[in-house]
């Protein structure tokens, strides 16, 4: 019995119960932004603009308090004020307004899928980079991501599209996007860590957009499940997800992190279907796993 309940609070079980709720309130996050689209008639515009403004203030303000972190400190370095700013603006705010598009075109299930094709986008672009062919296990994960493209916005037919060309677009651009968002800030990060790159991030990518869309400028209908629904995607599908996330690289790897937050793209699909009764069949089941698998074939990929 003892030995039990030491492994239940080993670090190692705390990491991976961190980054399962992390991962979990990603895939709610999206679905909830679906209802808000949908049945609410919210406006992507809005909805990134203000999460973007108050997610970033909220894990600004963390550091400050909690973390006991000068947030000013970054901006003191002229050198990383330009490479800050190209973050939050195309790296930051990109990857947030093309998934929560292609959510607002689509599905969260498909959006999250999609988006999840950027590691082999990676992949491809370090080949390049480095002029190297690709190793078998990277042209096994991109046949894979490609097969399960294709079934995932076909349903297996060559002759139809299982989802609007706006809903596609936007969720390959957020692939590249996360693609862009995942490569570009290492400097960044090992200098001044997570929470006040990506809180910067965050706060400049929104004041940004706030210029072409103001936070005030609203568009759908308030009542307390769609203010709910608002709370919950900036308070528990942002801060808390972030902070759970960064929480559990305390006690697991990053590539163990990475994998276990596969959970995001399945909670949405599961949720989707069984919450705003998105048609989900075979085919696309069959095309989320094979594009999830890619992470799983690419985890020990040293590049």
């Amino acid at each position: 019995m003892n030995s039990q309940v030491a492994s239940v609070s080993s670090p190692r079980t705390k990491g991976i119960i961190l980054v399962l709720i992390a991962a979990t309130l990603w895939g709610v996050s999206g679905t909830v932004a679906q209802y808000l689209f949908h049945s609410q008639g919210f406006s992507t515009n809005w909805l990134v603009v203000n999460r973007l403004i108050f997610s970033g203030m909220g894990l600004l303000f963390f550091a400050h308090t909690v973390k006991k972190q000068n947030i000013w400190s970054i901006w003191k370095n002229k050198q990383d004020i330009l490479p800050l700013v190209i973050f939050g603006v195309l790296g930051m705010f990109g990857v947030q307004y093309t998934y929560f598009a292609a959510i607002e075109h689509g599905n969260a299930a498909t959006a999250t899928v999609l988006q999840y094709l950027a590691p082999v986008i990676i992949v491809c672009y370090l080949s390049f980079r480095s002029k190297k062919a690709p190793a078998k296990n990277e042209v096994l994960a991109i046949g894979l991501a490609l097969l399960g493209t294709f079934l995932l916005v076909t349903k297996g037919s060559i002759y139809s599209l299982s989802i609007s060309v706006p809903a596609f677009s936007w969720g390959i651009l957020s692939a590249f996007a996360l693609t862009f968002y995942t490569l570009y800030p290492g400097n960044l990060l090992k200098k001044w860590g997570s929470l006040l790159t990506v809180g910067w991030g965050m706060l400049i990518g929104g004041i940004g957009f706030s210029l072409v869309h103001p936070p005030w400028k609203f568009q759908g209908h308030w009542n307390l499940s769609s203010f709910v629904a608002v709370v919950f995607v900036i308070i528990f599908g942002t801060l808390i997800a972030f902070f759970c996330f960064m929480e559990s690289l305390k006690f697991i790897g990053a590539s163990e992190a990475s994998l276990l937050a596969c959970v995001e793209p399945l909670s949405a699909a599961f949720l989707s279907v069984a919450w705003l009764q998105v048609s989900f069949g075979p085919a696309e089941w069959i095309g989320s796993f094979f594009i999830i698998a890619t992470i799983f074939i690419l985890s020990g990929n040293k590049r």
